[in-house]
């Protein structure tokens, strides 16, 4: 990492972490983060979701909420992009402050409440974009929609053709109401209707559900066969918690969805859970707590085919992507494989 990167990541931290996030995608925008340089390891090499992929990092939904620094992404070595989450209509979201570092813990609490520009501005955003690279979008709800469920379709009906792949986020703790969507038959329903928009409108686009990590062990079973039965292509598990478990930091009693390090653990065993349920038939990402290659490599190993960043790229930048990316292919080397795909679910096996 340059001494200029050093000294502008810890001027951002000296900043309130909205506003410190919004100078961190003009940065982007402006060129000033280094793009990827040399190669990437062949051992990272795979195929995930229809897609072929130098290497499995990429950036969750809410890193870049409104599609604004895409393609920088994407440049800095990022695998794929996720945006998001994206509600039809315009939305405020929380009063700030909404989104607290918890140093203490390398985490994160955010109540943002889906805040974004709507899908009209992230899809002419969409549009304009360099083509090329793997993007997604994250499906979302308005908080007074009279029918939540619709609110999925008519995002991926308007965004569907301009994206690879579509999360539906039942998931976020910032919507009141929103989890109750992950419910067995309600989820059913959900899904089936959100599978149609997509069958109709954007048939290459590969159908996600993006999952709490605070589901119990019988809630995780029915999300799992849900989601086999109704033929999505795959889970990112997980989404923010509401436990407060372990913090040290001051800010751990601030209300909203607790990201980072201490998501670790639980969002893994969720994870592992789903694939030891699934057997393969689904595409596991797996997101919460990463932070090093050893995290990436053990979200694989629980049955990730893929992982996601994003409170660790507040504290570490977006160089942390290359470095993750180059440890992971060092500890695949290590443990005598030849290819990634071979330490996909090797501990739930």
């Amino acid at each position: 990492m340059s001494i200029l990167h050093t000294l502008g990541l810890k001027t951002l931290q000296r900043m309130d972490p909205e506003t410190a996030h919004g100078h961190a995608l003009r940065a982007l925008n402006a060129g000033l983060v280094p793009r990827w340089s040399g190669p990437v390891p062949s051992i990272l090499r795979s195929r995930a979701l229809g897609f072929d992929l130098a290497h499995p990092v990429g950036v969750a939904a809410g890193f870049d909420k409104n599609a604004q620094a895409v393609t920088p992404l994407l440049d800095a070595g990022c695998a794929f992009v996720e945006v998001g989450a994206v509600t039809p209509e315009p939305q405020a979201g929380n009063p700030r402050p909404r989104m607290f570092r918890l140093a203490a813990d390398r985490a994160a609490i955010n109540r943002y409440g889906f805040n974004n520009e709507g899908m009209e501005a992230i899809r002419e955003r969409l549009i304009a974009r360099r083509r090329g690279g793997v993007v997604g979008v994250n499906l979302g709800a308005n908080k007074d929609a009279p029918d939540r469920a619709a609110d999925y379709g008519t995002v991926l009906r308007r965004l569907g053709p301009w994206v690879d792949f579509a999360t539906v986020n039942v998931s976020s703790p910032n919507t009141v109401g929103l989890r109750d969507l992950q419910a067995r038959d309600v989820l059913d329903d959900l899904l089936v209707q959100t599978r149609m928009v997509r069958d109709e409108t954007a048939p290459r686009v590969k159908l996600l559900l993006k999952i709490a990590p605070d589901l119990t062990d019988m809630q995780i079973e029915d999300v799992a066969e849900v989601a086999l039965a109704t033929g999505i292509d795959g889970i990112v598990a997980t989404n923010t918690t509401l436990s407060r478990e372990g913090l040290r930091d001051p800010a751990r009693d601030e209300a909203g969805g607790l990201s980072g390090a201490p998501l670790m653990e639980r969002s893994t065993q969720v994870l592992a859970r789903l694939a030891a349920r699934t057997e393969g038939r689904l595409v596991l990402i797996g997101v919460g707590g990463v932070s090093s290659g050893a995290d990436a490599y053990a979200k694989i190993r629980a049955g990730a085919s893929l992982v996601q960043l994003y409170t660790a790229l507040a504290y570490e930048g977006p160089a942390l992507v290359r470095k993750i990316a180059l440890d992971l292919a060092r500890l695949l080397e290590r443990d005598g494989l030849t290819s990634i795909t071979q330490a996909i679910g090797v501990d739930i096996r």
